[in-house]
């Protein structure tokens, strides 16, 4: 059990979560891959977390107070991250011949096993229309290289700068 100081640092890392998702694009530059978040409105500076163990499968009873309160943010971030990212996602039910995302968009990347604080971006490259005409997959410009991913693995950023 946490008690009221304790529950405040996990509070506070829970605003360091929320406050450094990214809202939209900082350029139109193709390999710019950054984005604008909150955290520097609040603190000056983005907002980075300290590469711990994954707590979140841990029983609370083998954990010291310090892990207790990690587990809890990992916890928070596991859940909140994935509710975020599928209210992003748009799921057009395959209906419409254009792609919602274009060519040049800056996307979040769906990854599971990121910690808190570390969002995957990338740029759209290119599209791949299947045998239907529909787009479901796209090339894609991360920080690491270029892939090709489904859809379903990629999200609009919440402020759209080309409209």
């Amino acid at each position: 059990m946490l008690n009221y100081k304790d529950m405040y640092k996990v509070l506070t890392q829970v605003e360091a979560c929320l406050n450094s998702r990214p809202l939209t694009q900082l350029s139109s530059d193709p390999n710019d891959l950054s984005a604008l978040t909150p955290g520097p409105f609040l603190v000056g500076d983005a907002m980075n977390a300290i590469r711990e163990d994954n707590l979140s499968q841990e029983t609370t009873s083998h954990l010291s107070k310090w892990k207790q309160m990690q587990r809890a943010v990992q916890i928070f971030w596991k859940r909140w991250s994935m509710e975020y990212l599928c209210r992003l996602q748009q799921r057009p039910k395959w209906m419409f011949k254009q792609p919602s995302l274009q060519i040049g968009d800056l996307v979040l990347l769906r990854d599971e096993r990121l910690p808190p604080l570390k969002w995957k971006l990338a740029r759209m490259i290119d599209i791949h229309p299947g045998p239907d005409l529909l787009v479901r997959i796209f090339t894609i410009k991360t920080s690491d290289g270029t892939l090709k991913r489904h859809l379903s693995k990629l999200c609009p950023l919440p402020i759209d700068t080309n409209n």
